[in-house]
């Protein structure tokens, strides 16, 4: 089948299986379906390990000043829990934004990368912990496999596992299949990042300090830093302070949430010097910034 056409079915089911814009959970566990129907202005999220299939229209993230787009033909992979500014660029009514997102399972790739028997991927420096890549054939076709049993659900418990595990090994197989690895391989950098990562979003209202952070993936806190930098583009406090804002943000926007009780449970001791860093980064006062993306945007959505 012609890629177009692929692209056009493709189009077709993220539509029928988006109610409204924003991003929605389907049938197919670790699947969602994304839509927006107009172009909005960078708004954050926190992106999870996923590889983010484009259908129509095109998209940009930024990490701290480097950009990166992506459009039909092409996929974003994250591969550690990343903040970014999220920013959909092509959208009307007519032919909206749509994406695919696909979480990435590391128990999944572990173990189709240990039936493979390649020890190259372990090899690979430490890299971005995001990228741009291009969709080749056998990808789109194990994508548009998956997302076809949508159609059928009564098959999804029986196939579904097979086509998510295809896809996987469609990606790993892929030209940036070692980059997409690191997060699975045990002892890898990215792996070890990965795990301070989860350690610092499972409390963000701990005070970490990077001599910690370092000794719980066996580092010194020097080779730490590097690392850490190489994957985020950040510091392991930048990122702390970072992660805590976007989520701020977000639990102000969903829950209409106060500044000054939303500052403490995102870490903060000083709703002031929330309010402070918070406008560094945004631009704006908590309250100014919240209420200026409900009267310009809808959703804010990963993908």
């Amino acid at each position: 089948m012609p890629r177009h056409q692929t692209f056009q079915q493709l189009a077709t089911l993220v539509d029928k299986y988006s109610n409204g814009d924003g991003i929605h959970p389907t049938a197919i566990s670790g699947l969602q379906c994304l839509k927006m129907s107009a172009t909005n202005m960078a708004t954050p999220s926190v992106y999870q390990p996923s590889v983010c299939v484009v259908v129509q229209g095109s998209k940009q993230v930024l990490l701290e000043g480097e950009i990166f787009q992506y459009a039909p033909s092409q996929y974003l992979a994250v591969s550690v829990d990343l903040p970014l500014l999220g920013q959909v660029r092509e959208a009307t009514p007519k032919k909206p934004y749509l994406c695919l997102q696909i979480n990435l399972d590391l128990s999944q790739m572990s173990e189709l990368i240990a039936q493979s028997g390649n020890d190259a991927v372990a090899q690979i420096g430490t890299g971005r912990g995001l990228f741009v890549g291009k969709l080749n054939d056998d990808m789109v076709d194990a994508v548009l496999r998956l997302t076809q049993l949508l159609d059928t659900p009564k098959d999804i418990p029986a196939l579904a596992p097979i086509r998510m595990r295809e896809f996987h090994y469609r990606m790993l197989s892929g030209m940036h299949g070692a980059a997409i690895a690191q997060i699975a391989v045990a002892g890898s950098n990215t792996q070890k990042i990965s795990q301070v990562i989860r350690k610092m979003k499972s409390d963000l209202t701990r005070a970490l300090s990077v001599e910690e952070l370092a000794a719980k993936v066996h580092m010194s806190p020097s080779s730490f830093h590097q690392h850490f930098k190489a994957v985020t583009a950040m510091s392991p406090l930048q990122y702390l302070k970072r992660l805590r804002l976007t989520e701020a943000r977000q639990i102000m926007l969903s829950e209409d949430a106060d500044a000054a009780s939303t500052a403490y449970r995102v870490g903060y001791e000083s709703p002031s010097q929330f309010s402070r860093e918070y406008s560094r980064m945004f631009g704006a006062p908590p309250a100014r910034d919240v209420a200026g993306i409900r009267n310009s945007v809808g959703p804010v959505v990963a993908g």
